[in-house]
């Protein structure tokens, strides 16, 4: 197997994960502010997603990568910059599609009266899938994981 498709693999792993645990927490935050306005709710939720979701990440894709950088006597701070860059990139124009998808649809759901945590979820599932086609796309633009890296 490319090494480039590995690492999409690997990227691919993080997020889902990430996703997961985010869910989780984010549906019982969720059912936990029942009683807000549901513009509240959904804006509470989101900021809970953002912490859980962005702190699973990180530590999985430094786990994942930590070897990638080093070199036997230092780090390769150039190559590291660089790919700091476009996965940064990558990843703000997905969270600004998810956030925005995200919020509207758990709104949405909650004024039609789902259930909070039900709400959460749907929204999560449904954004995240939008979320993953947009990294994946952005992270082939920016060629994070072109053959020679």
């Amino acid at each position: 197997m490319q090494k480039s498709y590995r690492e999409y693999i690997k990227l691919n792993k993080n997020l889902l994960l990430a996703f997961a645990v985010a869910i989780t927490i984010s549906a019982i935050t969720a059912q936990l502010l029942a009683g807000q306005e549901n513009y509240l709710n959904s804006s509470y939720t989101v900021i809970v997603d953002f912490i859980v979701f962005y702190s699973t990440f990180g530590s999985l894709f430094y786990f994942d990568n930590r070897k990638k950088y080093l070199s036997k006597s230092s780090m390769d701070d150039g190559r590291l910059k660089k790919d700091l860059i476009k996965i940064i990139s990558s990843l703000g124009i997905g969270e600004v599609i998810y956030t925005t998808v995200r919020w509207f649809l758990q709104y949405y759901f909650l004024t039609i009266q789902y259930e909070p945590y039900m709400a959460s979820i749907v929204a999560h599932l449904t954004s995240t899938v939008v979320y993953l086609i947009a990294v994946n796309l952005s992270v082939k633009f920016t060629r994070l994981y072109k053959d020679g890296a």
